[in-house]
Order: C-alpha cells, then sequence, then structure tokens
C-alpha cells in the first residue's frame, strides 16, 4: 500500500512543498493529497495591492500541481488527530476525513486581534484574499475625501499605507505605531522610510496604542481619537488554534513546537513548516512568520521527509533571516539586511532600484511554486519502508 503523506494548506509553503515531494519521490510508493479551502494559490505578498484596486491574476492550483499526481482537494480544515493520524475536513461535499502516514502542516497565519475592541467587527485586514477584497469594495466605496487609518508598523502596515496613498490620493491617509515608525532599520533606511510617507501625505501616529475601534474612528490608549472611514488592522499575525486543539505540542503562540528538522517534537509524523511552525533559525532565535521563514523551514521538511522515507541521512538547510524588502508603493522601496543577531546593517537599498528587486521577487516566489523542482534531480527516488495501516512501517 501506498504512503499516504497529506499537505494542509497551499501558500507558500504547502504549494512548493506538495510539488518538490511529488517530484522526489516515486509515485509507485506515494500519494499526495494538499488541502486547500480555495482553488488558487494566492500571493499573500500582493494582497495589500489587491486590496487597494490592482488586478492580480491568481494561479489555478488544479493548474499548479497538473501532471504531478499531486491530488487536490477543496476543502477546509476543521481539525486533526494525530493519534489516530487524520485530518477532519468540510467542503462542497459536506465533512469528510482524510487519514494520513505523513502530514505536512502549512496552514499559514490570520490576523492578530489582540483582544482589541470592536476590530472583529469593523477592522479590516489584507492576510486573506476574501477579506483584501472586502477592503477593496469598502475604499470604491469610499469615493473621495476619506479617511484611511492603517494600524501596525510592521512591514504589512507600512506597505499597505504607502500603496493606498500612491493609488488613492484622494483619500486621507494615516498609520498608527505603536513605537517609532521603522525603529528597526538601520538609520539611513529609516530617513528614506520618512521621506516617502512625507512624499506620499501619510500622517504617522507614533507611540500610539489602538485600544477599539469604531465605525468612523479609532481610539488611542490616551484617549485620542483617531478619524477613519476605514480602519486596515495590520498590528501581526496568529495562527489558527487547530494545532492546539489537536494536542500537538506548541508554543505560547499557537504555533507548532519543531525540531531542527521541522519534525513535530510530540509527534514525529506531523511536520510543519511556515507561519504555523515554531522553528529556531541558526541564530538562536525563533524564526519570524514571513515569506523568508515560508521557504527555509519548507525546504528543511520536505528534505527531511524524503530522506527518512527513503533511509537517506537526513540533510540540514539554512534557516537564516537574511532582512527585508518593504515596497512604498509601486516606484519606490527598501531592502534592509540584518545581521545574525536580526540587527539592520548599516547598508541598504532604495528607490526604484529596490522597487524593481521587490517586483523580481514578487515574480520569483510566483514562479517557483508552479516550477517547484526547478533545478533538482530528476529521479524519483523509491521508499526503503512501507507503511502498514496499523502505523506499524515494515520492509517494502
Amino acid at each position: 500500500m501506498k504512503h499516504r503523506i497529506v499537505v494542509l494548506g497551499a501558500g507558500y509553503a504547502g504549494a512548493f512543498a506538495a510539488g518538490n515531494l511529488a517530484r522526489r519521490l516515486s509515485a509507485a510508493d506515494i500519494e499526495i493529497t494538499v488541502v486547500n479551502a480555495v482553488p488558487d494559490f494566492v500571493e499573500r505578498m500582493r494582497l495589500h495591492q489587491l486590496a487597494i484596486g490592482q488586478d492580480i491574476a491568481f494561479r489555478k492550483l488544479a493548474d499548479v500541481f497538473a501532471g504531478t499526481g499531486v491530488r487536490l482537494s477543496l476543502a477546509r480544515v476543521t481539525g486533526v488527530d494525530p493519534e489516530r493520524r487524520t485530518v477532519a475536513v468540510t467542503g462542497e461535499d459536506g465533512d469528510g476525513e482524510l487519514a494520513y502516514d505523513t502530514l505536512l502542516y502549512t496552514l499559514g497565519s490570520s490576523v492578530a486581534h489582540h483582544g482589541v475592541t470592536g476590530v472583529a467587527e469593523y477592522a479590516f485586514d489584507v492576510t486573506g484574499r476574501s477579506s483584501a477584497l472586502r477592503l477593496r469594495e469598502r475604499l470604491v466605496g469610499l469615493g473621495g475625501g476619506g479617511t484611511v487609518l492603517v494600524v501596525g508598523e510592521g512591514l504589512t502596515g507600512i506597505e499597505t499605507a504607502t500603496e493606498c496613498a500612491e493609488s488613492r490620493p484622494d483619500l486621507s491617509v494615516a498609520l498608527a505605531a505603536r513605537g517609532e515608525l521603522g525603529a528597526w532599520l538601520s538609520p539611513k533606511a529609516r530617513r528614506h522610510l520618512r521621506q516617502a510617507f512625507d512624499r506620499l501625505g501619510i500622517t504617522v501616529h507614533e507611540h500610539t496604542g489602538i485600544e477599539a475601534v469604531e465605525p468612523a474612528r479609532a481610539i488611542a490608549a490616551d484617549g485620542t481619537s483617531i478619524p477613519a472611514d476605514v480602519t486596515v488592522w495590520a498590528a501581526g499575525f496568529a495562527v489558527h488554534p487547530i494545532a492546539a486543539a489537536s494536542g500537538l505540542e506548541v508554543a505560547e503562540t499557537g504555533q507548532i513546537v519543531v525540531d531542527r528538522t521541522m519534525r513535530s517534537v510530540s509527534h514525529p509524523d506531523v511536520y510543519a513548516a511556515g507561519d504555523c511552525a515554531y522553528a529556531i533559525g541558526d541564530n538562536g532565535r525563533p524564526l519570524p512568520m514571513s515569506c523568508g521563514s515560508a521557504g527555509y523551514t519548507n525546504m528543511q521538511a520536505t528534505a527531511a521527509i524524503i530522506a527518512r522515507l527513503t533511509g537517506s541521512e537526513v540533510p540540514t538547510t539554512g534557516l537564516k533571516y537574511y532582512g527585508n524588502h518593504i515596497s512604498l508603493g509601486r516606484r519606490d522601496a527598501i531592502f534592509q539586511m540584518v545581521d545574525g543577531d536580526v540587527r539592520s546593517k548599516s547598508w541598504y537599498l532604495g528607490g526604484r532600484t529596490a522597487a524593481r528587486l521587490k517586483s523580481g521577487v514578487l515574480k520569483a516566489s510566483g514562479w517557483s511554486i508552479v516550477h517547484p523542482t526547478f533545478g533538482m534531480p530528476k529521479r524519483r527516488r523509491r521508499l526503503a519502508t512501507a507503511p502498514d495501516r496499523a502505523g506499524v512501517r515494515v520492509a517494502a
């Protein structure tokens, strides 16, 4: 009987990993199923552009996996039972259950409300396609002269605020930062960021924590009322509680605790990659939730799964965080590199050259999903063991 690999989620980590596994392992020994709630590969790094009005064509997952042997299940994951090695799903055909021998959990993350009053009811976000389209519809309905407040000074907040200000000069755009804008950047990059905000006319409320969101305003911790016809919440990410509810060992963040090979420390048949993995980088610190981390962790998880199933030595891939690329509209950007302690280096790249590089990163990320094994060996490896359905692996 074939070894059943189930991949949960087809984002940057899951889609690439599934295609890679299909190409590297023999179809005579394995069957791979990818579970995803929507039929398209959603480029999350471009959702702020979609929300502001750009037309973005998303690739159909059926086309991505065509000819690979990967089975696509369009369903939403509702639970995982690592003891029975099953995944509960619900889709157009109702509720169902998938059994697995190896599980790769890559369900990603969504917006973190942090318990702030009114966020769930009144705020918008760009962490998913449906929420980005909801924001897009609201912005179209504003017409001219409306006010937009972006809450959060991280990458998502900066990119959303600058894209909105550049594409919709008829709107008044502001950003609320809990600390200093760009405090984590080098001095020169921080100055470039502030100049971009000034050029685009974005008002910055520094050292301003938001404690409540209402239909037409946000309330700061000091009681200040900030007008906002639209509040965009970009104050962090949170993972789905499915992992914690399943009995897998998780960190305080709800992320699955994994070892150096992205294997669950509590259940060896489960691997995790991307935002939902609590992985320690080469610098001894947890990897941040980011597209870059998704790439490193999915490559490590994939390599480990292939090695263990084929009886090979498990390789280790680099788990380094090199820096940030930040779009400041369509014609400006910042590339900020960091050192081993995640401190910004003095050198940075900004302006149109950085914008072109960022555009290249986006295109390369999308291309790699469609070509997950480019440059890799073409030989499909046979498994060293074959699973029985009682959970004991025996020699093939």
